[in-house]
């Protein structure tokens, strides 16, 4: 037998379908005060290129390994050195295809592999006549390992700890720990989840002394009776007779079998995560735990926690970091923990694995409900028909029951895990039934979900779908969805909570649509809310020229199949900024709402499931055309969970109402902390609300003033004609096209109707985004058929259409000048026949110099908004950089809309030529602005932030209205009410010079 069939026989576990040999039975994790050695650390290191180029006798305690390089562990090797170059191989992305032939079990002879090797010393007695455990956090995707070359065994399953037991092995002073991981195995059939793929020792490595007389094992089943509210506490303990202690419910030296029966506990919930601390004793060891008390049914098809519906705001949360891919310090999970509880998030899905184990402990510490996945997905197979799917394939049925049980086991006593998930986008089959079974009978107390059965749900609990759009959503909710053809299963299904465990794609600008899904959610019982897809962009840190930091994504590293950037989907931009889209999501869940109420005051409706409003401290502010003029605190009474109630107004703001004075009245009521808590400081906004003039918010009786008419009724100048130049008031005109040349000194371009968008990635991933380039959108050509004058001012009539078709949009500009500097400019738009399809944008575009990179306004803000998507914002007057007004999508689109605008300012910050401090443009009543440093063609052709450069000018577009942003990405597009149809428009703009120097005028 040669070298290489040697190798293959000696590493056949790489493509067997089985889970692991030599490995210890799962249980939960936990620590305790016996004794423990870390092996995280610097490791030696040596990439291989498959069982080819393995290094014989690497295991074994005499190698010499000091020509070897170092890597970390825990890490992904693939992103070792980031954000310079990788050093041993690189990332590549897929979202549902394997980057391997579909030959299971087989994988390619080129397979990555790593070989490490780590020395450490151990005490005479370490394990103290017990036993010597090597506990693996996690490893990607399979390993084998040795111990003073000795070998232990080896696993699959990368996102499960898997344990040794090393206790004849483990030697009083040096031991050399040897292991080899593979990229590729049988295990990554199973594993072929939407992200990066990775390879490693990526979470924690430790050595673990089991004491004889120890605690092997324990599970904590803690019921709640909302009825009674009696707690019941049992504790199965695995291992020598166990001794409970928890101070806090009169426990000392207790039998931890109970059951125990307490008067008056606290439920645990999100909103108030109360946790009983006690402690398990032995002889020989002693394990800290904590203990929280509750009960999750369904009842009437009704999702309920401690005998209440519970609702979630959710999101999918992949482990994610921009530099150390899936491996994370505590300190990142905390400040996600932290994030989710600030934007009111109650509930995460593990997509698509077991979390590290230090997350759930800060879900059962901060309060989030968690629904635990299990590590699998075999979403590839569909691209082939599902044939050899291991769903259903009988030789695989251990490997996935051994995926169950390792989750369920590492992760029973978490009280945040209130529902187990068999997986993601897997199919159907036997095997999976079986994991419901067994999981059905280890813990009956928890639900089970799984999407991919959302026809029959015959392995679940809850019915889920994923990406359904609101009329769908409304079907359900009223038990109307379509049947299946099986009467019996048809019963079943509509008595399960609806669940959306994937909704509203947060890929690029977006989602839109949200608050419509959550107008759903709270009207209908039935309804248990959705998860977000999903936390954070997967972006990878990288340097490019000149080092400029960007972030990469799928096929910046040469990958032959990719998905490109469909990894850049989240709520948090890689560096963990909050996109516009989580500050949205975090308007439209908030958990208390305040809106107008008939006879001058408001309504407040609690929506907490467990907690009343007596945390919060109300303040109002009054603003007259966005200045504030009075402001004071709102004496709400203390408002139930799930109650709600009138309150009139305080005295003080009737009083600021009465004596405000003419202008346009706003009112801003706001719910804030009113003491630290753990996840936030006293101040820190709950919820809020603005109450105006408009009749969306019903504010008459307390506001009832309308905003002032704009233009108009101003002293009107006649144009004159000299040559191939118009002259009207203080601006200049083309007289061959029409075109403002210049207002003043300053020089212009436009303003031009505009109908294009830099496509966000809902409109590139849709069927709508290619209808637009089919109808020539972005290519479209503007004739001027006329340019007349009369005395009252100039009109353009110019026809718009593309190559190659006869749509076209009839466009006329008619400009007229008000005391003497002060442009009007109404635009009449109007297809000349049915478009197929809407506009993207309705609006003009103009450039000013680049100096104008100050921009001051007066409408909604401060960040940017859509018509779906525009919860989030309030009305008031702000300024900002143009640079700053730039919203950094890691794929370049447009971004950066301003809503609703009363008027806008674009001044500079340095004194400059032109004569004029800057524009001031005004709306009839109101306008949408973007303002960027770069034209909308190269936005549209940039594949990174990086690759944009400011060309010197100030692109402006001043628009009636946007489409909608909806999530067409991955869900469904743009809802009707939010489309913008190519329909005859009208709309007026005003634009005038602003007179003095650099910052004049802003404010």
């Amino acid at each position: 037998m040669d070298h290489t069939q040697l190798c293959r026989t000696a590493n056949a576990y790489v493509e067997d379908v089985s889970p692991g040999n030599g490995r210890a039975r799962p249980r939960a994790s936990f620590r305790s005060d016996a004794p423990a050695i870390e092996l995280d650390g610097s490791w030696s290191f040596r990439p291989a290129a498959g069982l080819h180029d393995l290094t014989p006798g690497f295991e074994n305690p005499a190698f010499d390994a000091d020509a070897w390089t170092r890597i970390a562990v825990p890490s992904c090797w693939q992103m070792d050195g980031l954000p310079g170059p990788t050093r041993f191989g690189a990332p590549a992305y897929t979202n549902i295809t394997y980057p391997i032939p579909v030959d299971p079990p087989r994988v390619p002879d080129d397979n990555p592999t790593g070989e490490y090797r780590r020395e450490f010393e151990a005490e005479e007695g370490f394990a103290d006549g017990g036993a010597a455990v090597l506990r693996f956090e996690g490893v990607d995707s399979c390993f084998a390992v040795w111990l003073n070359g000795v070998r232990l065994g080896d696993g699959k399953g990368s996102r499960l700890p898997t344990e040794f037991d090393v206790t004849n092995v483990l030697c009083p002073g040096r031991n050399v720990l040897a292991v080899r991981v593979h990229q590729w195995s049988a295990g990554t059939y199973l594993e072929d989840q939407d992200m990066w793929w990775l390879s490693g020792i990526f979470r924690s490595v430790r050595l673990l002394a089991r004491p004889a007389g120890g605690i092997a094992d324990f599970f904590v089943h803690a019921d709640y009776d909302h009825r009674t509210g009696l707690g019941t506490l049992r504790i199965d303990v695995e291992g020598e007779e166990a001794r409970l202690t928890v101070p806090e419910l009169g426990l000392v030296d207790a039998d931890p079998a109970g059951p125990h029966t307490v008067a008056g506990v606290t439920p645990w919930s999100d909103e108030q995560p109360h946790l009983y601390r006690g402690e398990l004793t032995t002889a020989a060891e002693r394990v800290p735990i904590r203990i929280g008390f509750r009960r999750i049914t369904v009842e009437g098809g009704v999702l309920s926690a401690n005998g209440k519906p519970l609702l979630f705001r959710g999101v999918n949360r992949h482990e994610w970091h921009p530099v150390t891919g899936r491996t994370l310090a505590y300190e990142t999970m905390l400040a996600d923990v932290l994030l989710m509880k600030r934007h009111h998030i109650n509930a995460v899905r593990t997509s698509h694995y077991p979390p590290d184990s230090a997350f759930l402990d800060l879900c059962d510490e901060y309060g989030l409900w968690v629904i635990d996945e299990c590590d699998l997905e075999t979403h590839g197979f569909s691209k082939n028909a599902w044939r050899g799917n291991p769903g259903a394939d009988p030789a695989w049925r251990a490997a996935l029951l051994d995926r169950a049980e390792r989750m369920v086991e590492r992760d029973k006593n978490h009280p945040s895990v209130v529902i187990w998930s068999l997986g993601n986008e897997s199919g159907t089959g036997a095997n999976l039934e079986a994991m419901a079974a067994w999981i059905r009978d280890r813990d009956p107390d928890r639900l089970i979900h799984y999407e991919g059965d959302w026809e029959n749900c015959v392995c679940t609990d809850l019915y889920s779908v994923m990406y359904p759009d609101h009329s769908t959503v409304a079907a359900i909710a009223c038990g109307q969805e379509p049947l299946t053809g099986d009467p019996a299963n048809d019963a079943r299904r509509r008595a399960m909570p609806l669940l959306l465990c994937e909704y509203g794609h947060a890929m690029g600008n977006g989602p839109g649509g949200l608050r419509e899904y959550q107008e759903l959610f709270e009207a209908h019982p039935r309804l248990a809310g959705g998860f977000v897809w999903e936390w954070i962009d997967h972006g990878i840190a990288r340097r490019g020229i000149g080092g400029t930091l960007y972030h990469a994504y799928g096929g910046d590293f040469g990958e032959s199949v990719h998905d490109g950037n469909f990894v850049i989907d989240g709520l948090l931009f890689p560096d963990r900024t909050p996109s516009p889209g989580l500050l949205e999501y975090a308007k439209v869940i908030e958990p208390v709402r305040i809106e107008a109420a008939p006879g001058r005051g408001i309504v407040v409706r609690n929506l907490h499931h467990t907690r009343d409003t007596g945390y919060l401290r109300w303040t109002w502010r009054l603003e007259v055309d966005g200045v504030p003029v009075a402001e004071g605190e709102w004496d709400v009474p203390v408002i139930g969970p799930g109650a709600q109630s009138p309150v009139d107004r305080p005295d003080s703001l009737a009083k600021a109402v009465d004596t405000a004075g003419p202008g346009e009245h706003w009112l801003t009521v706001s719910a804030e902390l009113a003491a630290n808590e753990p996840w936030a400081d006293a101040g820190h906004t709950v919820a809020w609300t603005q109450i105006g003039p408009g009749a969306d918010s019903a504010p008459q009786a307390v506001l009832p003033d309308a905003p002032p008419a704009r233009g108009g009724g101003g002293r009107v100048t006649e144009p004159r004609r000299d040559g191939d130049t118009i002259t009207l008031g203080a601006a200049r005109f083309d007289a061959i096209t029409g075109t403002l040349v210049r207002l003043g000194e300053l020089p212009l371009r436009g303003p031009r109707v505009d109908v294009w968008r830099a496509p966000i990635d809902n409109d590139r991933f849709s069927p709508l985004g290619v209808a637009w380039q089919q109808a020539g959108l972005d290519r479209l050509q503007h004739k001027v058929l006329a340019v007349e004058t009369d005395f009252d001012g100039i009109t353009v009539r110019t026809r718009i259409s593309p190559a190659g078709s006869d749509l076209a949009l009839l466009a006329d500009y008619h400009w007229s000048a008000e005391d003497g500097n002060r442009l009007v400019l109404t635009i009449d738009t109007a297809p000349t026949r049915p478009w197929p399809v809407p506009l993207p944008r309705l609006g003009v575009a103009m450039t000013l110099p680049g100096e104008f990179d100050q921009v001051a306004w007066f409408g909604l803000g401060p960040g940017e908004a859509y018509r779906d998507s525009d919860t989030a914002v309030r009305l008031g007057r702000y300024e900002s950089t143009v640079e700053a007004m730039q919203t950094p999508y890691v794929r370049p689109q447009e971004n950066g809309n301003r809503r609703h605008l009363r008027w806008a300012r674009l001044t500079r910050s340095r004194p400059g030529g032109y004569g004029t401090g800057g524009i001031e443009i005004t709306g009839g009543p109101w306008f949408d602005l973007t303002v960027k440093p770069w034209s909308t063609q190269a936005l549209q052709s940039a594949a990174h932030a990086a690759g944009l450069e400011p060309d010197g000018l100030v692109h402006l577009n001043l628009d009636l209205e946007h489409h909608g942003l909806g999530s067409g990405s991955c869900g469904p597009s743009v809802q009707p009410r939010h489309h913008l149809a190519a329909v005859p428009a009208r709309f007026t703009l005003g634009i005038r010079p602003i007179e003095g120097e650099a910052g004049d005028g802003v404010g």
